[in-house]
């Protein structure tokens, strides 16, 4: 049998578990290529602690290129186009021919969208920024800080949330009269859960005095007035702003055959096969409509057991064995509550005809859970 080449398109969490299943179940004439722009995979979950200085850069990240140690090639490059005919991925560095492709690049990010959210919002999806925050929360004299979602969809819908309760519960451990409040389209928190999903979180953030305003867009952000300006023309103050920026497809795969309009990528919903035989997409780049007609949430816990199928299922496909591992649509989270406790939601996301998730009480064991998560993530896949 000849060897095959599988090219893995993104070392977040999806493109780490296909890598790494995939060495573990073939043999050593077949060839897996992880393709990154960064040197290194960012823990994400743990920038919500790093903000409020419970984590060091350092505690969240390792390198990729320890990968070459398991036998997997690792390739630092900007994903420039996927050539389907050819099977080749065009990249800032080589070209990779390929027999498999698993395109894993997640969602960008595009700030610029909103006027004046990079001179007046940090940005709580990049490292930098969220560094930044967390140095001058050191400082910070105001009385009113806004979590702001720029535009749905955006990736763990859990995390504007979050960061309003553990600013909260900074802000009083520091002792300071802080008004939280979080600014979202939404019209309620991860709405895709249901409604009595969405009132718990509503309910956690009226018994820590968060205010919540929903059904909101932010048209401009006015930096130098500090205010945020509502579409419908409304003002809304603040003294520090912690922005979700608006979310889109990566470059790479706008205007391909595998690419919707809106630039995600359709796949089949059980085995994430896209529209030509042997390409795959896995997590936040996907677009999977559920039957509530709302898209599947974009999740890091999706694209880690959605790639433990795809994995698999290119696995048996080399050693021509039946490729019959299906996603079941079910998913995770955990809900950071700032004092210690966090909850933890879970549930079948695939159910009919609605998602059916529950919301666990809240407590201290969660956010152990939380701790011992990550803790497992950055010693199984290194």
């Amino acid at each position: 049998m000849a060897g095959k080449t599988i090219c893995i398109l993104g070392g977040g969490s999806g493109g780490l578990v296909v890598a790494n299943i995939l060495k573990k179940e073939l043999s050593g004439e077949h060839r897996i290529v992880l393709i990154d722009k960064e040197s290194y995979h960012l823990f994400n979950p743990s920038l919500l602690w790093l903000m409020v200085g419970w984590r060091r850069p350092e505690q969240m990240k390792k390198d990729l290129s320890i990968l070459k140690s398991k036998g997997i090639d690792f390739i630092q490059a900007e994903v420039n186009g996927i050539d389907f005919d050819k099977q080749t991925v065009l990249t800032s560095a080589q070209n990779i021919q390929y027999d498999y492709l698993v395109v894993s690049l997640g969602a960008d990010l595009y700030p610029e969208k909103i006027a004046g959210f990079k001179e007046g919002a940090y940005n709580l999806y990049q490292l930098p920024e969220v560094i930044r925050l967390r140095d001058d929360l050191t400082n910070f004299k105001g009385d009113k800080a806004v979590v702001m979602v720029s535009s749905i969809p955006f990736k763990c819908p859990a995390a504007p949330y979050e960061a309003a309760l553990l600013l909260n519960a900074y802000f009083k451990r520091q002792n300071k009269n802080v008004q939280v409040q979080v600014v979202s389209p939404e019209p309620q928190p991860m709405p895709v859960a249901g409604p009595a999903m969405g009132q718990a979180v509503v309910s956690l953030l009226n018994m820590s005095g968060i205010q919540y305003i929903p059904n909101t867009t932010i048209k401009t952000v006015k930096a130098d007035k500090k205010e945020l300006e509502t579409l419908d023309g409304k003002n809304i103050p603040y003294d520090m702003l912690v922005g979700v920026p608006s979310h889109g497809a990566p470059a790479a795969v706008k205007g391909t055959p595998i690419a919707a309009e809106t630039g995600w990528i359709p796949v089949n919903a059980k085995n994430l096969q896209t529209k030509i035989e042997n390409v795959y997409a896995i997590g936040d780049i996907t677009s999977i409509p559920l039957s509530s007609g709302k898209p599947l949430p974009k999740a890091g816990v999706f694209a880690h057991l959605e790639a433990e199928v795809v994995a698999h299922n290119i696995a048996a496909k080399i050693k021509n064995q039946p490729a019959v591992k299906e996603f079941n649509g079910h998913g995770y989270c955990f809900v950071e509550l700032g004092d210690g406790k966090a909850g933890f939601a879970k549930g079948n996301f695939y159910a009919e005809p609605t998602p059916a998730v529950s919301l666990y009480r809240p407590g201290r064991l969660w956010h152990i859970g939380k701790v011992l998560f990550e803790k497992w993530w950055m010693w199984k896949w290194f």
